[in-house]
């Protein structure tokens, strides 16, 4: 199985990769043919468009090797890992959050999604339900338990069983 996030990365590498190799050098050309390049704002706006595509480009390719290393089958069955959805309570205000463990470009703090990288995302990782973690918070250090987890095969299986 392809993790989501693999393909998503390789969509906009397509998406990114067809603008710069058909879009802008049309638009270069264009913009080329209306003469003087010393003062053409269409030029110069082209130009600086081909290397943020250039390095975007470059980001997204080592990213996807990256991700490309994160095998779907070494992703542990009982233990928070890359994709799990969490359910922990603060063990001294008894609140209850739930999370799921993404990577960094999945973030989406409305929805609960934390990144691997970020202090609880890091704390959870390869925890099991009951197990206590800290987390130096903006607020202070906070103790959570582990009340429930759903790994990312839990998650896979219950959505093709839908």
């Amino acid at each position: 199985m392809e993790l989501p996030i693999r393909k998503r990365l390789r969509d906009e590498l397509e998406t990114l990769r067809y603008e710069l190799t058909v879009l802008v050098p049309k638009a270069l050309q264009e913009a080329a043919a209306q003469g003087d390049l010393s003062e053409n704002a269409e030029y110069e706006s082209a130009r600086a468009r081909q290397d943020f595509l250039r390095a975007r480009v470059r980001q997204l390719e080592e990213r996807v090797r990256e991700i490309a290393m994160y095998d779907f089958s070494n992703i542990p069955h009982d233990m928070v890992a890359y994709g799990s959805r969490v359910k922990l309570e603060d063990v001294n205000s008894g609140q209850v959050a739930e999370y799921q463990v993404v990577f960094p470009e999945e973030v989406d703090p409305n929805a609960g999604h934390v990144s691997l990288n970020s202090p609880i995302g890091q704390a959870l990782l390869r925890k099991e339900v009951g197990d206590e973690v800290e987390v130096i918070t903006p607020q202070g250090k906070r103790t959570y338990q582990i009340l429930k987890l759903q790994t990312l095969h839990d998650l896979t299986e219950k959505a093709g069983a839908s």
